[in-house]
């Protein structure tokens, strides 16, 4: 048991950017890049671990701000960490909770030693420190844990961004002095907003800080698409080679493909589920909202060439019969397709990496993505 280890097996041929991985965790060994699945309260929302698993799911998110609250991280640590606890056999990723603490937080509650805010279940007030997210983390033993960071909003002003980007970098040494479980790796978040010089400056000092990976943070927050991407750009470039990095917070087919092409290995979303809930799947041709009027005597499955168990076994008229009715197994077959989906999406990504026509491969997909239904 240790930390996790990276090894870039190659780049696509002509695109140093371009990254086919292998991850190696205290849980397996998984190629890299992958799509992550969201259980935010340590379950993957109506999914069971064996469900997970069958969508070919490797590493597993959970939420160290709700885990604190809801059951308590001595919980999970009594039950043995959580893996334990939600008995997923594969590798865990927490979260430091900060993204839900600076949703809840206002900007006068942020101070250096920390975030004042209500608790979202009974508006108790509360207060998360770099060390607390940390030692939160160890007790809950997952196999990657996060630094603590501010998700700056967008837009915001330079001079915001900048205090808020070296703040996070104090932060974040604050919390590798407290970190103390020796089966877990811990990531460090780059940001910066949208700024070239300010990404590059947090990506070399967070590297100077030492971190056994590398995470964007700040984005998926609002800003368009390019901004996005170049945010990314402006980071992976500075990044160490044989470290992986993490997209946060992105799950969108076409962002996931621009990810790969600027060096992102990892990426997680709770999208697949929560669109699932509302009857929408991810499809080759866009979303599609299966509780529109024509799926309803339409007996073929979501998609014909996927190999998840709901095009295996299910129709879209009954998928719509289940979403229409309020069924929660209607939510259940579309959330295993999703993340199958994104799943699947990976493993062609790496596919087509192995063959050196990642940029084919993306430029294909793209196309038939945007010629919806």
């Amino acid at each position: 048991m240790g930390k996790i280890k990276y090894e870039l097996i190659k780049n696509n041929n002509g695109n140093e950017n371009v990254r086919l991985g292998r991850l190696i965790t205290n849980h397996g060994t998984f190629e890299t890049p992958l799509f992550m699945p969201v259980g935010t309260l340590a379950n993957v929302k109506t999914l069971t671990p064996e469900e997970l698993k069958a969508c070919g799911s490797a590493v597993v998110l959970s939420n160290t701000y709700h885990l604190w609250l809801r059951p308590g991280e001595d919980v999970v640590n009594k039950a043995g960490g959580l893996n334990k606890f939600m008995n997923y056999d594969g590798p865990t990723l927490t979260d430091s909770g900060g993204f839900q603490v600076f949703s809840l937080a206002k900007p006068k509650d942020i101070s250096e030693e920390g975030v004042k805010f209500k608790s979202h279940i009974d508006g108790a007030n509360l207060f998360l420190t770099p060390e607390k997210s940390i030692e939160i983390q160890n007790k809950l033993d997952s196999d990657i844990a996060m630094s603590f960071d501010e998700c700056a909003p967008y837009p915001a002003s330079r001079s915001y961004i900048e205090n808020s980007m070296r703040r996070t970098l104090r932060w974040a040494k604050r919390g590798k002095n407290v970190f103390n479980n020796e089966n877990q790796s811990l990531f460090g978040i780059v940001q910066g907003g949208e700024f070239e010089d300010l990404r590059k400056e947090s990506a070399l000092e967070t590297v100077r800080i030492g971190f056994d990976g590398y995470s964007i943070g700040g984005t998926s927050v609002g800003e368009p698409k390019d901004v996005m991407y170049n945010m990314i750009s402006y980071a992976t470039k500075y990044l160490p080679k044989d470290k992986p990095r993490y997209l946060m917070g992105v799950g969108d087919p076409i962002d996931i493909l621009e990810g790969v092409s600027r060096g992102i290995d990892m990426f997680d979303c709770v999208l697949p589920t929560r669109i699932a809930r509302h009857g929408n799947a991810f499809t080759k041709h866009g979303k599609m909202n299966i509780k529109n009027a024509k799926y309803r005597m339409d007996f073929t499955p979501i998609e014909d060439d996927c190999d998840c168990y709901t095009c295996k076994n299910y129709t879209k008229a009954y998928v719509r019969h289940l979403i229409t009715s309020k069924e929660v197994l209607g939510g259940r077959l579309l959330s295993i397709h999703n993340i199958r989906f994104l799943i699947r999406l990976t493993e062609n990504i790496r596919k087509a990496i192995k063959n050196d026509c990642f940029d084919e491969f993306k430029n294909e997909f793209i196309k038939e993505y945007k010629n919806k239904h």
